[in-house]
């Protein structure tokens, strides 16, 4: 299996479990130029380890403002910490590592 198969371009972001132990869940993301609901707010109760695999992104964290990704860039975000997908390229392929 490799990453990069079968990607699709979709109005819809596109989620994909890889694994999912029970305490940790690894999930490949395909967006295409998708961004969060206006005023949605991510508030996970899990940790997150997010990296952008290709395209670019940038996330908005309530508490400090918006990062920027390209690729190969990654950061872990941790419980409760509120944030929202302000852009995605077209693609844009995340691996997202959610554990507690």
């Amino acid at each position: 299996m490799n990453v990069f198969d079968n990607i699709k371009v979709a109005d819809d972001e596109i989620f994909e479990t890889i694994a999912n132990s029970g305490d940790v869940r690894i999930e490949r993301i395909i967006s295409n130029g998708q961004t969060s609901p206006k005023g949605f707010f991510y508030d996970q109760d899990e940790y997150e380890f997010v990296i952008l695999l290709k395209g670019e992104a940038e996330l908005l964290f309530e508490d400090s403002g918006r990062i920027r990704l390209k690729e190969g860039d990654y950061l872990i975000i941790e419980p409760h910490r509120r944030h929202r997908v302000e852009y995605t390229s077209k693609p844009a392929i995340w691996l997202c590592v959610f554990y507690r």
